[in-house]
């Protein structure tokens, strides 16, 4: 029946029996019941993962439709979990699934600590935070993506090799919590439903290779992937020692604030350079981007911006960009948190939206390198 049921995966020579077997004795816990987590709970279900954990305390609404693909309309309403764990048992009776409610810091140790791997499919910093340090702790591996419109990133956090080597954590990539939601959620700035099922399945693509043990995983990597060019880009991630030796949770994981972000239009932007005012504009997207078009500006990737901090100026307007906001807000909030700037803003919309006013207003775009 093993054979017969997995067959298409098991002939792989990167899997084979034994791989199946290692996937049927593992026990997966995934964080979140939406649109990450639908497509990473279906794929792991149908590979054979023998026990799930779900965690969420939401119901299902009409909008989760659209991208939330294992509901369906005689659904609304009900709780998430309870249909999960109906459908996932009606496409394989042999799963073992556990539902919870909520993940917070007085369960978080214990029900992290029976799970071999642990999938961060949450839409807030509060949740992805509490889940990294729980992982550090309890020594599990945290398979890790987010999504906004029509950009995905994908990582795993926490991962030790087979040498022994540690890999970083979520606060390698972001060291401090956020002064606010750097990122608007679906309802405010819309989200593209194939994007969640596309990073979705990637998760679930780095939860097999984990858990058989073959490919290259994206540990100190970042893979970004954008929905409307189809390109992706890898960015490295350093490991941080001092982020391994978390010994307790926090006490509070709630960062909402009313400390502001600054954002600048492109309107604005655009006044600026015309009126030839003293500002910094650093492009912090990845080498294959900015070599593709790039305003005059400076130019340090994201991921290599604290390595860089004598490049960003303190006493004058800095502006970062990226493709459209929000690696450039979620830059903006990292050194404002870390590095107490008080000069930076975030340019709105990022550069598809100075390109789309420029066509709009039939500028000229300004001279670039």
């Amino acid at each position: 029946m093993l054979q017969f049921r997995y067959s298409r995966q098991v002939i792989l020579p990167q899997i084979g029996i034994e791989g199946q077997q290692k996937l049927q004795v593992a026990k997966v816990l995934i964080a979140g019941a939406g649109g990450l987590g639908c497509p990473v709970l279906q794929y792991l279900s149908a590979a054979g993962i023998g026990t799930l954990g779900i965690a969420d305390g939401d119901t299902v609404s009409e909008m989760n439709l659209n991208r939330q693909v294992i509901y369906d309309e005689n659904d609304i309403g009900k709780d998430k979990t309870s249909v999960c764990k109906e459908k996932l048992s009606a496409l394989n009776s042999g799963l073992v699934i556990h539902t919870y409610p909520a993940i917070n810091t007085e369960n978080a140790m214990e029900i992290i600590g029976q799970y071999d791997v642990v999938v961060d499919c949450t839409d807030n910093f509060s949740a992805r935070y509490l889940l990294n340090d729980a992982c550090i702790i309890c020594g599990k591996p945290l398979v890790h993506a987010s999504v906004y419109m029509f950009d995905a990133s994908i990582s795993v956090f926490n991962y030790t090799d087979k040498n022994g080597i540690n890999g970083p954590t979520y606060r390698c990539l972001f060291p401090s919590p956020p002064l606010v939601e750097e990122v608007k959620n679906c309802s405010e700035s819309g989200i593209l439903g194939t994007l969640t099922g596309i990073a979705g399945s990637l998760q679930a693509n780095e939860v097999l290779k984990i858990v058989v043990g073959f490919g290259e995983i994206l540990s100190g990597k970042l893979l970004m992937f954008n929905g409307l060019t189809a390109q992706s880009h890898l960015l490295k991630i350093n490991l941080k020692e001092e982020n391994l030796h978390i010994s307790a949770l926090a006490e509070n994981y709630d960062f909402n604030c009313d400390i502001d972000i600054k954002e600048i239009s492109v309107s604005e932007l655009q006044q600026k350079i015309n009126e030839k005012e003293d500002i910094q504009l650093i492009d912090i997207r990845t080498p294959e981007e900015y070599a593709s078009f790039h305003l005059k500006s400076t130019f340090i990737p994201m991921g290599v911006l604290e390595e860089n901090l004598h490049l960003i100026e303190r006493h004058k307007p800095v502006i970062l960009y990226c493709e459209q906001g929000g690696r450039s807000t979620a830059s903006v909030r990292f050194l404002q948190g870390k590095y107490h700037y008080e000069n930076l803003y975030s340019l709105k919309g990022g550069l598809r939206a100075w390109k789309m006013q420029s066509v709009r207003d039939n500028l000229i775009l300004p001279p670039h390198q």
